[in-house]
Order: structure tokens, then C-alpha cells, then sequence
């Protein structure tokens, strides 16, 4: 019985041995458990990403070497920490630092300790980096701009946190992703997909050859190369016309909606953001919260439109049936209503109709029109609903739906956004100022670049969009299907008109461009700042909106200037000028061009932190920051001046 009992014994375990290796030989023999095989290395194989060209096919991004030294940090060995150091021209508090951050993420699975190594780094790392085991050198391909121009579209790439991490398993630590930009909203495409390499060690832990001759090993996929829609030429000259000065340019082709240009003033050079130094050259782009050059005003810049937005008004009125293009209202060289007075610069009884009150931007009319508008009904509160969802069918007060990440929904008010302040109703002159794109009206340079586009093309547009065309794919249908405004066809004709007449006799006729015919508004907008708590008022902005030539559009335009006076001394001479270099390819205004370059708006922006006065309205205005801020504006003035030497 007893040797029954041990034979039934031994044939037991003998089956658990032999299921336990089928289990491990058969059922384990997948890539998932080779990354838990602590007898096996993981090396990865970084793809190149995507290249990156304009419309017309020059390459904006490509790729460049890049070597990374990385730790696993279990096997790390007793080493000399001082000449370890001295080759990675790092210090010790730093090695300390980052080894510790390596183990806490994991012991046993690699992670950057050094990035980015040049080639002449790398040449003299390689040779001496068997003397510490347990780190490698890893290569990788970095970001190249090929280019100065275009950083807010093109963005960056930076190491991934831990967030990404758990959000995502493809990325591991040290990996890098698109931050910004283009970068950022085409990273799945412009990425690729890493390949891995298995490789056996011995009990020693030296690499003894690929693990199963390769069988799970996988190649590196490139990423896909993208054109996109900005005309590199035309981005450069815009940001040449934008140097010392804040503000943002939006161009868009009104047929598809493509951006040609978009422009965030002051900017930065995209390289300053690749390699070792990105994370220094960063914190000094971060910390200027006083230019914010990481801003992209084109996009997150809010304000409110001014007499551009007399263009909706107008349109609103013809739709609703309170305006016809030829009916009259008389200017006093201002509106009055209550006992409040709107001024205007128009003559004392200049009667305007339509297309003369867009030309002479008169407040008169179009306080008028607004007030038509909302009193249609007999209830503005109920006006206030048809008026705004008119407006936002030109893709104002809300995302756009562009492909960017950053950006902001501005502000088209309607009735419950008035509810808090007028509980039970309200008149049309409560919120007048909406009549000349003031109040609570807000906007983009973006929307506003829309807007216009919209108009020229007599009533629909395309989603603005910055991807042209992906290698092996089709574009989103939402970049290429129409969406129509609330507005009629045949109600377009008056106002661009009145637009093309800004050009010929309003207040742009002296930023007019021999054989195009543009299409153009100005507009002055009034500028506030909380100054050591108190509401200040600054020099106005300067905006302008066109599009050419009149008949099949080919560009639109928005222009905004912080701080620039009124609308045709900054906005409209940008305007016009790169209307020219889109259409003709060459500019013949040289002297608006000459002027612009000659005039900074540096000592604008520092009038309020450095208590000089300013002039508004006839006034003199002084208000003083304290001392520690004006130190900071003063370093940052010097600095644009020694650039600008």
C-alpha cells in the first residue's frame, strides 16, 4: 500500500511539473510576458516622425539625431559618480535627483537619464559607457525646424509626465510627445510606432544575443509626413509685420477654409524648444507674463470686436426685415438715448444709408439698426435670442471646431446671459453698445477671420482648418462639407458693397493696393487694465477685417493690434499688405511696409508698468505699478532692444 502511495505520488507531481511547463512554454510564450521576463532587456526602436511641409511644399520639420543615456536602475552597479557626472556635464544633486525619479517609477524597467546627447557627446560617451552597468545609450530621433517662423503653429515636442502615462500605455517614461501646435493635435499620426527588441542576458546579466533569434522582435513604423494648409511666405511676413507689437493675424481662403497665416505676436523661435536647452529656454518663455510669447493670441486672444461687427448688425437687420439697404438715418455726430450720448465722427447731419453708414462706420446707424432689431417684437428680451442666434451661425460665441488644441468660445450674449443682471426684462438700450461690437460682445481673431470669410463667400464657410492634406489619408468631412449662415444670399451684396466703399472713400482709403479690389472694415476698440486694482483705460486696439479681391475671394483677414491706436493706423496697413503678398506675390505699398517696420509699440506697452502718461480722449492718464514689476517690464524692454540692436 505504502509503495502504491509513493507511485501515486511521484506520477502526481511528475503531471504538475509537466502542466506547469506547458503553461509556461505554451501558454506564456507571448510578447506581453516577455516584458515581465526580468532575463530579458527591452531595448525600444524610436521612429522618425512625420515630416512636416507648407502648401507649396517646402519642408517646414524634419528629423535629427538624437542620443539618450538610459538607466534600469536594479542593475545599477557601485560606480565613480564624479567622473560619470563630468562626462553627462551634469552635477551630483542632479544625478541623485534623477536616479531617484527612475527607481520610484520602476526598478526594473529603463527610463531616460539623460536626453538629447549631440554627436560629438555621444562620440566620446560610447566608449567609456561599459564602465557603468546598468546604463545605456539609446538613440532617438529630435525635432529639426527647418524654419524661424510659424512657432504657435508648429509647436513642440517634450517629455511625456506621469498623467500621459496612465492615460495612454504606448508612451513610456522618457518618451517624448507633441506639446503644441500641429505637434500636439497630429501626434498619433506624426509619431509612427515604436519597435522593440528582445534581447536574452545571462546570469551575469551581460546581453547574450537576441531573445529566440528576434521571433518577437518588431520594426519601427515612421511616422506619417503631413502639408498643411499656412503659406510659409506669407507666415513670415506677417510675423515680420507684427515685430514689436502684440496682437494676432488670422488669414484664412475662404473657398476651403485653410489657414494661410495665422500669427501670435510676440513669438519665439521653434528651435529654442528642441533639445537640452528646451527646458530652460522654456521657463524663460513661461515666466515673461508680461509679453506672454507662449500665448497665441490668434487663438485665446479675446476682445471685443468693435466696428467690424457693425458688418453682423447690418446683415441681421436686412434678414429680419427692420433694414433695407437704401432706408436713411441722420448722424449728430453721435446716438443719443436717455440721457446718454454714443459719439461718432461722422458730420452733424450726414444722413447715411446702408452702404455710406459701413463706409463712414457710423455709430448712429447702426445703434439704430441694433435697436430695430431687438425691438421687433416689442420685446428685446425675446429680440435679444433672434439676434444672437443669428450671430453664432457665423461660428461666433463658440469653438470653432479647428484643429488646434488651444482656443477660446468668446461671447455672443443672448437672453439668460442678460438674466442676471435684468431678471425680468430689459430695453434694446440697455445693451446698445452690442450695436458697434462693444459691451458684452467678444471675440477671437480667428472668429473674426471666419466671420469675414463667411461674408465672402455670400453666406456659408468651411470649419477653419490648419491640416491640408495626410500621406495615405483623407481629410475629415467636417473641413470639407459647408456650413450656412441664418443669413440670405441676396442680403450679402449691400454690405460688402459698404465694404468695398471703406476701401474706396472711408476710413481705409489711404491703405488702398492699386489693381485689388478689397473688401475692408475698420475698427478702434476701447482698452481697459486692472492697475493696481483699478479699472484703467489704455490707448484703444487697433482692429481690421478684409477680404479680396471682391468677386471669388482668395484670402480673408483679421487683424487684431493690441494698443494701436485705431483701426487703419496698425491693423489695416498689415492688412492690406499681406492681402498684396497673397495676390500678387509682391508688394508694391513699400511705404506702408517701411512704416510699419519703423513703428514699435514696445514703449506703448510699457507706459502702464513705467507710470509715463498716456492720452485718451484728451485726457492725461498716469497710474504707477509697483516697483518690482517695473524692474521685470524694464529687463524685458532692454532685452527687445538688444535684439532689436
Amino acid at each position: 500500500m505504502r509503495q502504491l502511495l509513493l507511485f501515486i505520488s511521484v506520477i502526481l507531481v511528475g503531471i504538475v511539473f509537466i502542466a506547469r511547463l506547458f503553461y509556461l512554454q505554451v501558454y506564456t510564450q507571448n510578447t506581453h510576458n516577455l516584458f515581465e521576463d526580468n532575463a530579458i532587456r527591452k531595448v525600444y526602436d524610436y521612429p522618425k516622425r512625420g515630416f512636416v511641409y507648407d502648401r507649396n511644399g517646402q519642408l517646414l520639420v524634419a528629423n535629427q539625431p538624437s542620443y539618450d543615456v538610459m538607466v534600469i536602475p536594479r542593475e545599477v552597479e557601485p560606480l565613480d559618480t564624479l567622473d560619470f557626472c563630468n562626462l553627462l556635464k551634469i552635477d551630483k544633486a542632479q544625478f541623485i535627483k534623477t536616479y531617484n525619479k527612475a527607481k520610484h517609477y520602476s526598478p526594473r524597467l529603463p527610463s531616460v537619464f539623460v536626453s538629447h546627447l549631440s554627436k560629438e557627446d555621444y562620440a566620446v560617451l560610447q566608449e567609456k559607457m561599459r564602465k557603468f552597468t546598468g546604463f545605456y545609450i539609446q538613440k532617438r530621433s529630435l525635432r529639426k525646424y527647418e524654419t524661424s517662423i510659424g512657432a504657435n503653429v508648429l509647436g513642440d515636442i517634450g517629455e511625456v509626465n506621469n498623467t500621459i502615462i496612465n492615460k495612454d500605455a504606448y508612451y513610456k517614461m522618457g518618451d517624448l510627445i507633441g506639446k503644441q501646435g500641429i505637434e500636439a493635435s497630429y501626434e498619433k499620426i506624426l509619431r509612427g510606432i515604436k519597435g522593440i527588441k528582445f534581447i536574452q542576458k545571462d546570469r551575469f546579466n551581460r546581453n547574450i544575443g537576441p531573445y529566440k533569434d528576434g521571433e518577437f522582435d518588431t520594426i519601427p513604423e515612421q511616422g506619417k509626413d503631413i502639408t498643411i494648409t499656412i503659406d510659409a511666405k506669407l507666415q513670415e511676413y506677417g510675423e515680420l509685420l507684427m515685430q514689436n507689437k502684440r496682437g494676432g493675424v488670422i488669414a484664412i481662403e475662404p473657398s476651403t477654409g485653410e489657414i494661410l497665416a495665422m500669427v501670435a505676436a510676440p513669438t519665439y523661435d521653434p528651435n529654442d524648444l528642441v533639445g537640452r536647452q528646451r527646458s530652460k529656454n522654456f521657463n524663460k518663455l513661461i515666466r515673461d507674463t508680461i509679453a506672454k510669447p507662449l500665448f497665441n493670441r490668434s487663438l485665446q486672444g479675446v476682445y471685443e470686436p468693435g466696428s467690424p461687427f457693425k458688418l453682423m448688425n447690418a446683415l441681421i437687420g436686412l434678414q429680419e426685415g427692420v433694414l433695407t439697404p437704401n432706408e436713411t438715418v441722420t448722424c449728430y455726430a453721435g446716438y443719443k438715448y436717455g440721457n446718454r450720448f454714443m459719439k461718432c465722427h461722422c458730420h452733424i447731419g450726414k444722413r447715411n444709408n446702408m452702404i455710406s453708414g459701413i463706409q463712414e462706420s457710423c455709430n448712429a446707424y447702426f445703434a439704430t439698426a441694433y435697436r430695430k432689431i431687438l425691438d421687433k417684437t416689442g420685446n428685446a428680451s425675446t429680440g435679444i435670442d433672434v439676434w444672437s442666434n443669428h450671430a453664432k451661425s457665423f461660428g461666433l460665441g463658440n469653438f470653432l471646431g479647428y484643429d488646434l488644441k488651444v482656443g477660446q468660445p468668446g461671447r455672443i450674449p443672448n437672453r439668460d446671459y442678460y438674466k442676471k443682471i435684468y431678471p425680468k426684462t430689459f430695453y434694446s438700450t440697455y445693451t446698445i453698445s452690442n450695436a458697434i461690437g462693444q459691451g458684452e460682445v467678444a471675440t477671437t481673431p480667428i472668429q473674426l477671420a471666419n466671420m469675414v470669410a463667411a461674408i465672402a463667400n455670400r453666406g456659408h464657410y468651411y470649419t477653419p482648418h490648419i491640416i491640408k492634406s495626410i500621406k495615405g489619408e483623407t481629410l475629415p468631412e467636417k473641413f470639407t462639407t459647408p456650413k450656412y449662415t441664418t443669413i440670405d444670399k441676396q442680403y450679402f451684396e449691400p454690405v460688402i458693397e459698404g465694404m468695398h466703399q471703406v476701401y474706396k472713400k472711408g476710413t481705409a482709403k489711404w491703405v488702398q493696393v492699386k489693381d485689388i479690389d478689397i473688401c475692408g472694415k475698420t475698427g478702434t476698440v476701447e482698452n481697459f487694465a486692472i492697475i493696481d486694482s483699478v479699472r484703467t483705460q489704455l490707448t484703444d486696439h487697433s482692429i481690421f477685417v478684409a477680404f479680396a479681391p471682391k468677386e471669388n475671394p482668395k484670402i480673408a483677414i483679421a487683424v487684431f493690434v493690441e494698443n494701436g491706436y485705431w483701426g487703419s493706423r496698425f491693423a489695416g496697413k498689415i492688412a492690406s499688405l499681406m492681402i498684396e503678398k497673397h495676390v500678387k506675390g509682391e508688394i508694391t505699398r513699400t511705404d506702408l511696409e517701411d512704416w510699419l517696420l519703423k513703428h514699435s509699440l514696445e514703449d506703448e506697452y510699457a507706459k502702464p508698468y513705467s507710470g509715463e502718461p498716456f492720452q485718451i480722449n484728451g485726457k492725461t492718464i498716469l497710474q504707477l505699478v509697483d516697483d518690482k514689476e517695473y524692474r521685470r517690464l524694464k529687463k524685458h524692454l532692454i532685452k527687445i532692444s538688444k535684439a532689436t540692436n
